[in-house]
């Protein structure tokens, strides 16, 4: 890239960075290789690892460069950052040297929607690396020698993920070694799966049975209700029974059936009447 061109490229990537969320991966690993390139000094020591310099929004984030001869490349590899590079790596098109930029998202790994990994969560930060000519031009990659490795913290139950850069992802098993197998430049990280939450199915479902569970829970309050009702009558009608069976059995006077009632019935102790018509002195 030319200085205008990257100058333009930066001041364009910076106003639209409160919305860097939805930036594509390809012109993130391009801002970061010029911010790495520019961190090289004036005569760079090949095989040495210089740190870049970026702005304060990327706090967290750590991107680092380093420039070897192609021939070493090719006879020794490289051991760098997270990533173990074996020997016999075919880097074309063809340039004398060439820049390997490493970079690693850090706390800020989630905040890329590049990055999300649907039912998983991320367990580690996003690093890739990436080659380039010393022009800038991206390079291409074929491993003749073997697989390269990643390697990451220990965490059970994790997937290595490989995030391509059209959108893509493929996740595969970590080895014993805790360790990712890759087998082209990117990004990489580990993810384990989360329960996955409620569907709108479910959510319905849930509120279905809730009301049918406080439906039921009234109308068992109800038939509780009635119930004890009908029970307290029960006792309080035999209780009623009862008093009368005794007041029948303690009462002094006499009682004659009238109707289906039964009334008290008094017997004569009043003296007969004697008319003064009758009384002969």
């Amino acid at each position: 890239m030319s200085t205008v061109t990257t100058t333009t490229f930066v001041i364009t990537f910076m106003i639209m960075l409160p919305c860097y969320k939805a930036i594509d991966s390809s012109a993130l690993d391009d801002m970061f290789e010029e911010y790495a390139r520019n961190s090289l000094p004036t005569r760079p020591i090949t095989g040495l690892l210089y740190n870049a310099t970026l702005p304060s929004n990327f706090t967290g984030v750590h991107v680092s460069i380093v420039r070897l001869r192609w021939d070493s490349f090719w006879r020794k590899g490289a051991n760098y950052s997270e990533f173990n590079m074996p020997p016999r790596i075919f880097s074309y098109p063809y340039f004398p040297r060439l820049d390997i930029v490493y970079s690693s998202l850090g706390s800020q790994s989630s905040y890329y929607n590049n990055y999300n990994v649907p039912n998983y969560t991320l367990v580690a930060p996003v690093v890739g690396f990436n080659a380039y000519g010393p022009a800038g031009q991206k390079l291409n990659l074929t491993l003749l020698g073997g697989p390269i490795l990643v390697q990451f913290p220990q965490n059970e139950n994790a997937k290595c993920v490989t995030f391509y850069s059209n959108g893509t992802l493929e996740m595969s098993d970590v080895t014993q070694e805790d360790m990712c197998v890759v087998r082209d430049q990117g990004h990489f990280s580990i993810a384990v799966q989360v329960p996955p939450s409620n569907t709108p199915e479910e959510k319905d479902r849930g509120r279905k049975l809730w009301k049918w569970w406080v439906f039921g829970f009234g109308v068992g309050v109800v038939g509780l209700l009635s119930v004890g009702c009908v029970a307290f009558m029960i006792i309080r009608m035999r209780k009623i029974g009862k008093m009368e069976k005794e007041a029948e059995n303690n009462e002094g006077l006499e009682t004659a059936n009238v109707g289906q009632s039964k009334m008290p019935l008094a017997t004569v102790v009043r003296t007969q009447p004697v008319l003064e018509t009758d009384y002969v002195p």
